[in-house]
């Protein structure tokens, strides 16, 4: 019984451990995807964007995704891409703090509201807030290697320490009462 004990507080501490890591994985555009005629700036309101979770785009072909610094962004230039990918999955992991900018590369679709603006906290953070903006201010971005995947999900839950720990203090006292 003690050892069972034991086992059972040793599962629940190395989960406690693991799961604050979770990031968590951003469908650009949600069912619409990347494409023309999106508004992106409302799509990534409201997100908490941190340091760990992926951005991924879903187009299809006659599209890109380049990432650019804040100055290309607003004029939709794409000479100077810090990174590009045209193959329909784009899978772009956000490794800094800081805003990163995005936009299409094929002409007029950047002009046409092709491009998305992400502010991008500290994964240490627990209160950051979102602020995609076209004002072009916080820093500039870092680079990303821009990584195609085909099977990318959707929005998974982060879970915070918080839970886990409850759910742990829970498990400990009813364990005690056995």
């Amino acid at each position: 019984m003690v050892f069972s004990k034991a086992l059972v507080l040793a599962l629940l501490l190395a989960m406690n451990m693991a799961l604050p890591t979770i990031a968590t994985v951003y469908t650009v555009g949600d069912t619409s995807g990347w494409a023309t005629g999106g508004d992106y700036s409302t799509w990534a309101s409201g997100k908490n964007f941190v340091v760990g979770d992926s951005l991924v785009f879903n187009y299809g072909s006659g599209h890109t995704v380049d990432e650019v610094k804040e100055s290309d962004y607003k004029s939709c230039s794409t000479g100077n891409s810090i990174s590009t990918d045209s193959s329909g999955a784009t899978t772009i992991p956000l490794k800094t703090s800081g805003t990163h900018y995005f936009i299409c590369s094929v002409p007029g679709h950047c002009s046409g509201g092709m491009k998305l603006a992400v502010t991008v906290k500290d994964g240490k953070s627990s209160s950051s807030t979102t602020t995609p903006s076209s004002s072009g201010k916080g820093s500039p971005p870092s680079s990303t290697t821009a990584t195609p995947k085909s099977n990318a999900s959707s929005s998974v839950s982060r879970v915070t320490p918080i839970v886990v720990l409850i759910v742990s203090l829970i498990s400990c006292c009813v364990l005690n009462m056995v």
